[in-house]
């Protein structure tokens, strides 16, 4: 796989980039204080807003005798999974897995390729697998806003039964404001995300805490014996209500997605400070109006408040479950710009929200795909207790795959003993595997809707990476050797023109196509030829250092490789301003951009199934331009079509 040799031949690549010093330099310059508040915007929106519907669901399996001692038992199940995953597997184990500084799954997945890459079939599995997890993060990404707007809106029920049959109008109206404006960017907004939450936790504490004070024996729910007495009398029921128990750590993996943006020191403060506390709080102050109201387990969260500050409670808990899904939805946007340089998907139409962040992007095909499959989500499920039968699978499968990620990272990568490596991850991977069984007993539930998501997406990306993998050989296949190439033009050279042509090519060391065409029709050639291939690598910057290669070919031409890293913003002439050695200035005015657009023939006998064919051939010709995604200037490119069977 050409691309994987490239990533081979790189895998020194310094990646002290000018973006990650500028990253650190902010790091240091903001104050802790305010790193962590906004960390409670982003990073914890998700698991925040869980309080509106985890341990309801549980009540709701009818699994489970209303008793004081099965209160209790649960009570403690949700305080010690909270501790064993979030606190021990993600905060205190995964965020040291960092790729340089970057986290979530897509770093997770670049830093095991790397750290098994002397093994290819195990590479090989390892992609599939971090690629298959990738893939499930949309199918999370249609549920959660679904269900986290959904269960807040479900409030007014509470509030007053006769306003029930606006629930699902309101809920797809607020999803369609929130979609909406997302072209226009959330810069302006984003700053009070993390005050917005801070509050919410604050009073989520609070409520809790008065309900405590009326039943302080709830706090027994905090001693793991209870969890232990509950399994144990009840191993049937606790390993089924396991679906879901995991509501209340869904959210987790954003700890590890964000760590590029906080650092692991305000994401840890966070957690441990305010987040852990105010859940569990009001987990035990759910659990203590339980043991005195029954009835109450309707819904618990907005029943722990005093009538009058539902209404109020109403409108704080939409706003959190908002910020919550716009988290996800910035998330989805920049995994997908990931998977699009990592070579998974093809280029999409990115615009940059924000002159000043240019983390700040709007993808326009995302938004709308999905808007259309979370509206899809609610009106075929109508309530947040039949999306919790859906929820659960393509979460835990998700902190499965991380785990075993997390595993070959510290053994291959850390070069940690074996004994540790399954030391530090069996508890966690048994624990994910009881999880993820326990949810899949929930497909024909609804399991089967995120999954069917993420199959649809991982279809389209093996697909897209296979399909490049036999367009690249067969490019090479019938490519032409570029230095005997010009050897041999320059026997009996072209007429020359002013001016500097810079044609890109895939493929290091192949003439291009444009520049074939480009003589056959007009049958000159620049003074000055530049041929350039792009390079994404499996990890998140490259530094300018590492940035350029150059190779002198003779005959005023070159050959120059660019390196991007699946973070950096990949910005052509930008990198070749900084060329020296060509022995003149690389003029913008008289610069072209000659690009080949290749047309993507199938053919019966190709080296995938035709259907995958004829898939990646549409995928390929609905691709955005190859001149926006490289950030060429749009009145200096010159595009050559020619087609090519796979």
């Amino acid at each position: 796989m050409r691309r994987e040799r490239h990533v081979a031949a790189v895998s020194h690549l310094s990646v002290t980039s000018s973006a990650t010093a500028t990253a650190s330099k902010s790091v240091h310059q903001s104050s802790l204080a305010a790193l962590t508040l906004g960390a409670l915007g982003v990073v914890y929106g998700d698991i925040g807003t869980s309080v509106l519907y985890a341990l309801k669901e549980v009540f709701a399996t009818g699994l489970i005798a209303f008793t004081p001692d099965n209160v209790l038992g649960i009570l403690s199940l949700f305080v010690w999974t909270l501790t064993s995953i979030v606190s021990f597997k993600y905060v205190t184990l995964v965020l040291r897995a960092d790729n340089h500084g970057e986290g979530g799954l897509v770093a997770m997945l670049a830093l095991a390729s790397q750290a098994v890459k002397d093994k290819p079939q195990l590479r090989r599995v390892l992609l599939l697998i971090g690629i298959f997890g990738t893939a499930l993060f949309y199918g999370d990404g249609v549920i959660t806003p679904a269900i986290s707007v959904l269960s807040a809106v479900e409030g007014l029920r509470v509030f007053s039964p006769a306003l029930s049959h606006w629930v699902i109008p309101l809920t797809l109206l607020i999803l369609f404001v929130l979609f909406w404006v997302q072209r226009y960017g959330t810069s302006g907004i984003g700053r009070f995300f993390g005050p917005l939450t801070a509050i919410w936790f604050i009073v989520i504490a609070v409520l809790g805490i008065m309900n405590i004070w009326l039943n302080p024996a709830v706090l027994w729910a905090l001693s793991p014996h209870h969890a232990w007495r509950f399994v144990s009398e009840n191993p049937g029921v606790s390993f089924l209500i396991l679906g879901a128990l995991v509501l209340c750590v869904t959210g987790a993996e954003a700890l590890y997605a964000d760590l590029g943006h906080f650092g692991k020191k305000p994401i840890r403060l966070a957690w441990f400070a305010m987040v852990m506390p105010a859940l569990t709080c009001n987990y035990l102050g759910q659990g203590a109006l339980l043991l005195g109201d029954p009835a109450a387990l309707e819904n618990p969260f907005f029943l722990m408040a005093p009538t009058w500050a539902v209404l109020p409670l109403i409108g704080l808990a939409t706003l959190a479950t908002v910020i919550a899904s716009q988290a996800l939805i910035s998330g989805a946007f920049s995994v997908t710009k990931q998977v699009v340089q990592l070579g998974y998907l093809p280029r999409l139409n990115i615009l940059h929200t924000s002159a000043k962040d240019l983390g700040q992007i709007y993808i326009p095909m995302v938004n709308w795909g999905l808007f259309v499959a979370i509206v899809l989500a609610v009106v075929l499920f109508q309530s947040s207790a039949n999306l919790a039968s859906a929820y659960g699978i393509a979460v835990t499968l998700d902190m499965l795959i991380t785990t075993v990620l997390t595993f070959f990272v510290i053994r291959f990568s850390w070069r940690y003993p074996l004994w540790l490596c399954v030391g530090a991850t069996a508890g966690f991977f048994v624990i994910d595997v009881l999880f993820f069984a326990s949810n899949a007993l929930k497909f024909f539930e609804g399991g089967w809707f995120p999954l069917l998501i993420g199959t649809a997406i991982f279809t389209l990306m093996v697909t897209w990476a296979r399909g490049r993998e036999l367009l690249t050989a067969r490019q090479v296949e019938e490519g032409m050797d570029l230095p005997s190439f010009l050897n041999a033009v320059f026997v009996s050279p072209p007429q020359r023109v002013e001016g500097t042509a810079v044609f890109m090519t895939p493929q290091v060391g192949t003439v291009p196509t444009a520049l074939l065409h480009n003589l056959k029709h007009n049958k000159v050639l620049h003074a000055q030829n530049i041929f350039v291939s792009v390079h994404h690598h499996e990890i998140p910057w490259v530094g300018m250092a590492d940035r350029l290669r150059l190779e002198a070919l003779g005959h005023d031409c070159w050959q120059v490789e660019l390196n991007f890293g699946f973070k950096n913003e990949p910005d052509v002439p930008k990198a070749l301003s900084v060329i020296t050695g060509l022995g003149y200035p690389l003029e913008t005015m008289t610069t072209s951009y000659f690009l080949s657009r290749d047309t993507v023939i199938p053919s019966m006998n190709g080296g995938m199934a035709y259907w995958r064919e004829k898939l990646f051939a549409q995928m390929h010709r609905n691709a955005s331009g190859a001149a926006d995604f490289l950030n060429l200037p749009n009145n200096a490119v010159v595009e050559l079509g020619s087609k090519v069977a796979l």
